[in-house]
């Protein structure tokens, strides 16, 4: 796998999990992902594919504009913006739910990934979600 496939990989796993494409999930991250970021905590496919799908309607018209990729071995750094209306009830958890605004969100993330035959195995994500609520909550 070249250094552009893993750049590819990257994006497209960012992509499926802001759309809640679910069905790409497999073709992305290994069977035994790990992962957090400041709202997530996932151990497994499964697991991230169930909190995927929860937000598969909150954003519409997603765009995710790559700022810079660097592959170092097998990990990866990718630094983005992305830019989506909140159009859809986005689930915190079992017990919150914030409804959607229609406004535009716009939030910048970092994203550390180690691969495993090609696909993600391992990730962190980083972002500042203090602006992401406050944007959503209409703020």
């Amino acid at each position: 796998m070249t250094d552009n496939d893993r750049r590819g990989v990257l994006q497209r796993a960012v992509e499926a999990c802001l759309v809640g494409d679910v069905s790409s999930l497999p073709e992305v991250f290994t069977q035994d992902v790990s992962g957090w970021s400041p709202n997530l905590l996932v151990g497994s496919l499964d697991e991230l594919t169930e909190v995927v799908a929860q937000r598969e309607d909150a954003l519409t018209d997603v765009k995710v504009h790559v700022d810079a990729t660097d592959i170092f071995g097998n990990k990866g750094l990718m630094e983005f913006r992305v830019s989506a209306v909140f159009s859809g009830p986005y689930v915190v958890d079992d017990d919150n739910v914030i409804e959607p605004n229609g406004r535009e969100i716009v939030i910048g993330a970092a994203l550390v990934a180690e691969f495993d035959n090609g696909k993600i195995s391992v990730f962190r994500n980083y972002f500042d979600d203090a602006s992401l609520m406050e944007q959503m909550l209409g703020g």
